[in-house]
């Protein structure tokens, strides 16, 4: 017999932070709702059993939008956006707080109650992952139905699944029919299905990529598709350009990074605009601090260390710069990645404005379990090293920046 057609899944737990959420308030379901802001208020329990929920139009801070169910999305709201911003588009939508804790633990069983009937898996975050299904026996759309069910039964939680011949395709699929959507793709279908929408749904092309292309005339996939390899080349250099036009043909040989075959472990943003270290500082200090959390909580779920981390940016004209940090001891703690990071960057010349910002964690190791080093919370630590010392600060480079934003 030969190697059976390849099938890979994406699955795609639905406003995950929010659905948790009204697990545990469900007089909430149907109304607009936004998770994010650290500082935004718990409900009260009043003294008949209510509780009272605080609304959008109340927030001061500048927190952002971690996610929101689907009504508050029709209000325009998103995540990443800032709260100030999405109150004045939805001033009346309920605010709730993240609770971390509980979206790990409905996670953990997401993930067990999948991993008991497609056991190949790479994990993707906190809410969804890629399964491989090539070598299992039952028909696509039984098996993703009997996965989706058994989601139910574990979390209570509905989530969305593609299958498709690769990652891409699967990454598009999961998006088509949310939410609790259930959507196969073959290549066949890539004419119909996938060239007529925008070339934004492809999973690494964002905003900028997007405008830029639209400058070219190019707005859908098909287009894309349909597009001048040697155009796209010199417009997006040669790596990205060549990647462009391969990913609105639907080619993509990305196999599935398995928790025993991890050799990295990245995390990585792109900005809805272009950011400058400067005048944006606060914002990419918040930016990264995220990016290492996330990238802290992803290998402690692997039960993985590293030894090596690396920055990745790209800058608004699309030039990519890395630099890599090797230290003597493997690490998994937020804290030290931080820090990591923090080294790397100051051999950077950041002085243009960014449109990606990324961090990885490399030259894996298995983690000791018996290590329970603290983790530091937000805002203990400097992120982004200072640009100079313009007028005789007393913090050299890499410690916190001069209080006097008057002459900084």
């Amino acid at each position: 017999m030969g190697t059976p057609p390849r099938r890979i899944a994406h699955l795609d737990m639905d406003a995950f932070y929010a659905s948790v959420d009204l697990l545990r308030y469900p007089e909430l379901r149907g109304q607009p709702l936004v998770i994010g802001g650290s500082s935004a208020q718990q409900p009260l329990l009043l003294a008949d059993g209510s509780r009272q929920f605080a609304r959008l139009r109340d927030y001061v801070g500048r927190g952002v939008i971690t996610t929101a169910t689907y009504e508050a999305r029709a209000l325009g709201v998103a995540s990443a956006m800032g709260l100030m911003k999405a109150a004045r588009l939805a001033p009346d939508a309920i605010l709730l707080p993240v609770d971390f804790p509980a979206y790990r633990h409905h996670s953990r069983l997401f993930k067990a109650a999948v991993a008991r009937i497609a056991p190949e898996c790479e994990d993707r975050g906190i809410d969804e992952i890629y399964l491989d299904l090539s070598g299992l026996a039952e028909d696509s759309r039984s098996l993703a139905q009997r996965i989706k069910d058994a989601v139910r039964q574990a979390t209570g939680l509905s989530c969305s699944i593609g299958v498709a011949p690769n990652k891409l395709l699967a990454k598009i699929a999961s998006d088509l029919d949310k939410p609790d959507g259930l959507t196969l793709l073959s290549s066949d279908d890539l004419r119909i299905r996938i060239w007529p929408l925008p070339v934004r749904k492809i999973n690494g092309i964002g905003p900028k990529a997007g405008e830029r292309l639209a400058l070219l005339g190019i707005h859908s996939i098909g287009e894309l598709a349909r597009a001048d390899g040697a155009l796209l080349r010199q417009h997006f250099g040669h790596g990205y350009g060549t990647w462009l036009l391969a990913a609105a043909h639907g080619i993509d040989e990305r196999p599935l990074v398995t928790a025993a075959a991890a050799k990295s472990i990245s995390r990585e943003t792109t900005f809805e605009r272009d950011l400058h270290p400067r005048d944006d500082r606060e914002t990419l200090s918040g930016v990264l601090v995220g990016l290492c959390r996330r990238l802290a909580e992803d290998l402690q779920r692997k039960g993985c260390r590293g030894r090596t981390i690396g920055v990745k940016l790209r800058f608004a004209d699309f030039r990519v710069v890395t630099r890599d940090l090797t230290i003597a001891q493997a690490i998994a703690e937020e804290a030290d990645i931080l820090r990591a990071s923090r080294e790397c960057l100051r051999r950077v010349a950041l002085e243009d404005r960014l449109r990606l910002l990324g961090v990885r964690v490399s030259t894996l190791t298995t983690a000791d379990p018996a290590d329970t080093r603290q983790r530091p919370q937000q805002g203990e630590l400097d992120l982004l090293p200072p640009l100079s010392r313009r007028h005789g600060c007393p913090e050299p480079v890499g410690d916190p920046p001069c209080r006097d934003r008057r002459r900084c």
